[in-house]
Order: structure tokens, then C-alpha cells, then sequence
């Protein structure tokens, strides 16, 4: 009973919650630049290099059965060993750009908490022997 009570305590604390929503918006984040680079970025940078397909960009490791055709797609269902470089160009820039908009928003949360104005703490209270000392003098002074 107490391993139950633990893990609900560790669950349902702050940190945990927020990693938990930071996970989840990340994955959607990720789809979301992954579709930027396939169907925006890349084709946009195939047409600039000369109307180059990333996708289909491979080296074949291995021999080619005849009547298979040369997509990436189909020596892949036929289980040849191909290097597919342009897919790892293409995750590659994913990452990148992933890394630069985390980079820019821990970047601004980094100086939203340098704008803030640090609370002034509250004075300390006085030590019993200063209070003592004060009614002292203002005794001594009547």
C-alpha cells in the first residue's frame, strides 16, 4: 500500500505533470516540423539543387534482383540493404530546426526571468536581544 501512496505522491507533483505536457507537446511539435521540412523545405531545396527528390536519394548495398524496381520503397519491401542518405538528410534537418526553436524558447524564457523584478523578501525579524536593548534606551531617554 505505501509503493501505491509513493508513486501517486511522485505522480501528481508539479515537475512531473509539466514534463508530462512538455512530452506530449513536443511529439506534436515534431510532427509539425517534420511536415515543414517533407513537404515544404525539402521540395523547395530539391527544385534550387536541380529538381532532386531527397526521399529517393540511396546507394544499393546489395544485389538487385532483376524486375525490382529502383525506389527506395520497393527495395525496401524486398528487403535489399540500402543506405538511404537523403531520409537521414532530411531527419537531420528536422533535428535542427528542433533544436533551434528549443534553443530560441529557452533563449526567451531565460531573459522573461531576467525581466522580472525579484520579489523583495520580507525583513527578517528583529532578534529578541535588539528589542530589549531598544526598550532599554527609550526607557533610559524618559
Amino acid at each position: 500500500m505505501s509503493l501505491l501512496k509513493d508513486f501517486k505522491d511522485f505522480a501528481v507533483k508539479g515537475n512531473v505533470i509539466d514534463l508530462a505536457v512538455a512530452v506530449i507537446i513536443g511529439g506534436a511539435f515534431g510532427k509539425i516540423v517534420s511536415a515543414l521540412v517533407a513537404d515544404l523545405i525539402m521540395p523547395v531545396v530539391g527544385l534550387v539543387v536541380g529538381k532532386i527528390d531527397f526521399t529517393n536519394l540511396f546507394v544499393v548495398l546489395g544485389d538487385l534482383p532483376p524486375g525490382t524496381p529502383r525506389t527506395l520503397e520497393a527495395l525496401k519491401k524486398a528487403n535489399i540493404p540500402v543506405l538511404a542518405y537523403g531520409d537521414f538528410l532530411t531527419i537531420t534537418l528536422n533535428f535542427l530546426i528542433l533544436a533551434f526553436v528549443i534553443f530560441l524558447m529557452v533563449r526567451m524564457i531565460a531573459k522573461l526571468k531576467r525581466a522580472q523584478p525579484e520579489e523583495a523578501a520580507p525583513p527578517a525579524p528583529t532578534p529578541e536581544d535588539v528589542l530589549l536593548l531598544r526598550e532599554i534606551r527609550d526607557s533610559l531617554k524618559r
